[in-house]
This record gives C-alpha cells, structure tokens and sequence, in this order.
C-alpha cells in the first residue's frame, strides 16, 4: 500500500501507465530527464492538476455527505468543483416512477440499461466540465459494481480517478438516514413504512453486486460514521490527495449551535438527572430561541431523549419549515445513580461519602450505579459522529442537551485538561457557536434575549 504524503501525491510505487485495474488513466510522453553519463534514463511524470473523485458505497452509507463535504472545502479555497450525482439526474428525467425496488433489481434490464444511460450522461458532462475551468469532478453514485467501475474508467481517460468508497455498519443510523430520505417528493403520498421498505429492498439489490474497492488504482475506504480510513492504495500521483484525506477525516462543522436546555422544574429546585418537565420560565426561554433562530435554516435539532430537551427543541421546530427533531440515547445527560433525583444538599448530608470522592475528583469519580463524565466520554463521541453522519448538508447543526453533554461536547472541540473539564461553564440563558472546519476556527459564547417575551 502506498501512502502519498503532498498535495501532488508522493511519487509512486511505480510510474504511471503501469497496465492494471483501476483506469486506463496515463502520463503523456515526457522527454527523459537529464540524467549523468552512465546513469539509467527515468522518464519524467508529469504533475496533472484535475482530478474524477468517484463515490462508491450501498445508500444510506454517507456518500453524499463526504462529496458535500470536499465540494465546500475546495470551493472555499477556489478549487473549482463540481458534483455528478446520478439520482438527482434520474429524479428529473426518467419517463417513470423510480421509487419502487423493482426498478433496481439487476434482472431488470431494462432499468439496467436506463440507470446506465444516466450515469454515462453525467461522465460525459464531467469530463467536460474537466476539460473547461473545472478543476474536481465529483460522480456521486452508488457505483458498487466492478462493471460500472470499468465503464467510468473507459470513459474518464484524460484524468487520474480517485475512488472513495463510504462503508457505515451503524444499523440504527442507516434506519434514520433511510427515514430521512423518504420523506423526500420521490416518495410523496406513500406511507412511511411502505417507502423504508421498498428502500432497504433497493439497498439489497445494490448488495448483490457490490464488489469493494480492491483491484483499483486510487482508493480510500473510510468508516463515513467515523470519519476513518479503513484502507487505501494509490499508484498514481493525485492532486490535492492530502488535503482530501484530512478532510474525510476531520469532524467538518461549520455552524454547530449547542444548547443546553430551558429550565426544567428539576432547576428550580436544584435535582439532578430525573425527566421533569420545563417550567413556564422554561417555555418562555425556549420560545425566544425559536424566535432567534427563525431565519437560520435549521434541518436537524438533535436531542437527549430526557423531555426537557425534546420540549425546547419543539419551540425551535415550530418556526422552521422543515425540521427533525432526532433523539439521541448518546446524549442522555449523566447517569447520576443511586442519587438521581436527589438535591447536591441532600447529598451532601445523606451520601457524604459519594459527595466527598466526587468532589475530589469529578471528572474520573462513576456514581454508585450510575456513571461519570470519564464515562460519558466515548457515548457522546458516538452522539456526535451520528449528529455530524445525518446532517448531510453542514450548514447549520443544532444540538439541545444538557449541562454535562454539552461540557462533553464542548470538550471534544476544545482542549480542556480532564480536571477542568467539569467546571466548563454552560449557562440557559446562552448558547455555544462553534465552527471547526480545516481552514477556520470560531468559538463563541452567545446570548439570546428571553425577557423581550410578551412585550
């Protein structure tokens, strides 16, 4: 396996125009390089500047998201891309209904061919774009078959191909994710479970000729949920290779608003963990954050499955047009134990001990059958990469938690030594504003105004 370590790729195993699998892609001739007497001639590799990104993966596994995620970055750094995606292209123009599994089943070959006749229309007006101002072309599609692999290589010959194929075994977030998608106008008028059934058939039939990347030149296989490379190979020099691997490797936010939730009536008498209710000073606060975020496009509000962070999500989700509510086991607010309930006076008194080894050190202290924040920590990880997973579009992401999640979460952005991590303050009358992406970063603590209400 051969790792590149530049913008431009390292130099090869092997010259490029080796004979082999992966795309007939080749160096033009090149003069030999000047080279003292006696000494074997190498030809010189020449550096290609545009590059084919081939998605490749079952739906539902995050290729959309990742093609999303590389367009944003190169557009901001002028890197002039543009993305292929052949369901869109059959939405628009097939002559019928491409809902039904049917249509994907191989044996159909009248689909077959129909599906094809789509794909090579996007080759054909990708390598156009290549061969004018466009520097990235981006084919997102399924492309799970050797055959349409080939097929791409045939046709996508003036250019290195980069394939990345999105691999996510997280049964539960492919489940939302196809949830999500029929809700789409594909599956307008149909009755949810009808849609999510002839979607997983669909993915099944896609299963029967899936091939993973193996024989290819180029590849990345990345866990998408994760945002990890599982394997890679690349022979050829391919530009821009090391700004797109630490780009399907970084958590991509560009606007997280995290907020804890409006308080609960368990604030007002100073309990923790429980599932109470939001008391009316609550509603009011979670009120005025609908009003706030009303103009902010907000697709998802991700959740704990505790009431009071569903009920202020809910006044969020009320003023936008379209919006998900997601609740999240992972972001469950910390399990206080045989203390749940109680107040930190009644701990105090009745549990000194508890009160006494968790005040000594509150960041590793578990409570009796309960947890700690050293424990929370690999939980809220996976609430976040599931969060970033179904948030396909990273324009604005929405987390309502509690105050020890979103001291978590917060940790997870910001270096914090684990003893301080505790003590991060996360008031209700305020939120948290991060952006992280691999060329800016913004950290900003932000009010909004509750005591306008009614007047």
């Amino acid at each position: 396996m051969h790792r590149p370590g530049d913008e431009a790729g390292s130099p090869p195993g092997q010259p490029a125009g080796r004979p082999g699998a992966g795309g007939p892609w080749r160096a033009p001739d090149m003069p030999l390089c000047p080279a003292p007497a006696g000494a074997m001639k190498v030809p010189m590799i020449p550096k290609d500047e545009k590059l084919y990104i081939v998605m490749v993966g079952l739906p539902s596994q995050g290729k959309s998201t990742v093609a999303n995620r590389l367009q944003d970055i190169f557009t901001k750094n002028d890197i002039h891309t543009m993305i292929y995606n052949n369901g869109e292209l059959r939405r628009k123009l097939a002559p019928q209904e491409t809902w039904m599994s049917d249509f994907y089943d191989p044996r159909n070959t009248a689909a077959v061919q129909l599906r094809k006749e789509f794909a090579l229309m996007n080759m054909r007006r990708a390598k156009a774009y290549l061969r004018n101002k466009g520097q990235v072309a981006i084919l997102d599609a399924t492309n799970v078959s050797r055959s349409r692999r080939e097929l791409i290589e045939q046709q996508l010959d003036d250019h290195p191909i980069l394939y990345i194929e999105c691999v996510n075994n997280d049964v539960e977030i492919v489940d939302l994710s196809i949830r999500h998608k029929v809700r789409t106008n594909e599956f307008a008028g149909m009755p949810e479970e009808t849609a999510v059934m002839e979607f997983k058939k669909r993915i099944e039939y896609y299963r029967e000729i899936y091939n993973p990347l193996h024989v290819e030149r180029n590849y990345i296989t990345m866990d998408s949920l994760h945002n990890r490379v599982i394997d890679e190979q690349i022979e050829d020099q391919i530009p821009l290779y090391s700004r797109i691997r630490d780009c399907l490797v970084t958590d991509v936010v560009k606007s997280l608003f995290l907020i804890r939730h409006t308080e609960s009536e368990f604030n007002v008498e100073d309990r923790i963990g429980g599932d109470p209710d939001l008391t009316h000073r609550g509603i009011t606060q979670a009120q005025a954050l609908g009003r706030f975020f009303q103009k902010k496009k907000i697709a998802y509000i991700f959740t704990s499955e505790k009431k009071r962070t569903i009920q202020t999500a809910h006044y969020i989700q009320a003023l936008q047009e379209d919006c998900t509510i997601v609740p999240l086991k992972e972001f469950n607010e910390i399990d206080a134990g045989i203390c749940e309930g109680m107040t930190y006076d009644e701990i105090q008194r009745l549990k000194p001990d508890v009160y006494a080894a968790r005040k000594a050190d509150k960041y590793n202290y578990t409570y009796p059958l309960g947890e700690g924040y050293a424990t929370m920590k690999e939980r809220i990880k996976i609430g976040i990469k599931k969060a970033f997973f179904l948030n396909q579009k990273p324009d604005n992401i929405m987390i309502v938690g509690h105050r020890a999640v979103n001291r978590m979460i917060l940790s997870h952005f910001l270096y914090r030594r684990e003893e301080d991590v505790p003590y991060i303050y996360v008031p209700q009358d305020k939120f948290y504003h991060i952006v992280a992406t691999q060329d800016r970063k913004v950290f900003e603590l932000k009010r909004y105004d509750f005591r306008r209400a009614g007047r």
